[in-house]
């Protein structure tokens, strides 16, 4: 299976749910894009990564864990979002120390909270990025900043169309689907996409 490269577009913030944040990577080479629903402290540790000039005053659980790889000298290579199961996605970080590698599971949001530090690239396989991304209409603009919880990219939530979706068709869950993608509801599209997912199994 074909690995396909991923950035981090943005975070956005829940309207409805509290404390739940949906995280946007996107295909380095295209324009799919895979949110990933993360709690408040996840988004908080990415948004503190992502922004170099915030520095906590004491460090933080993933800022720890990179002090101690350091301290013994273990390198994270890579990151690889590699199954999608009933609308979770599982990763694994890719280690390295004395040019031996190990493979080590991890939750998604603290994969990626740890790529940021090691500066080490995120990955998934093209037949997750098929399942559960999705299209953009807009064109992307090459020189957009990263939003890091920026209202720009807090969606409205679509509450008739997510607080039920177990009566609707797969068709008419795709319809849904499209639709929140226009209105750029990264949230609702991925719960959306979750319950085809769900179908699929």
């Amino acid at each position: 299976m074909s690995l396909v490269r991923l950035n981090i577009k943005g975070i956005s913030y829940s309207q409805t749910q509290n404390g739940a944040y949906a995280l946007i990577l996107n295909e380095v080479e295209g324009e799919r894009k895979l949110p990933i629903v993360i709690g408040a402290f996840e988004a908080q540790s990415i948004a503190i990564a992502l922004e170099k000039e915030i520095k906590p005053p004491r460090p933080l659980t993933h800022d720890l864990f990179k002090s101690f790889a350091d301290r013994y000298q273990i390198i994270v290579k890579q990151v690889i979002i590699h199954k999608l199961v009933d609308g979770v996605f599982y990763s694994s970080i890719i280690c390295e120390r004395d040019k031996i590698e190990e493979i080590i599971d991890a939750r998604t949001s603290d994969a990626i909270a740890l790529a940021l530090r090691f500066n080490a690239p995120i990955f998934t396989y093209k037949n997750i990025l098929d399942k559960a991304g999705i299209y953009l209409n807009l064109p992307a603009k090459e020189d957009d900043p990263i939003d890091v919880l920026n209202e720009d990219i807090i969606f409205e939530e679509q509450e008739e169309a997510t607080n039920d979706l177990t009566h609707l068709t797969v068709q008419e869950l795709n319809g849904l689907l499209q639709e929140a993608v226009t209105n750029e509801d990264y949230e609702a599209a991925a719960k959306i996409r979750d319950e085809i997912s769900k179908r699929e199994h």
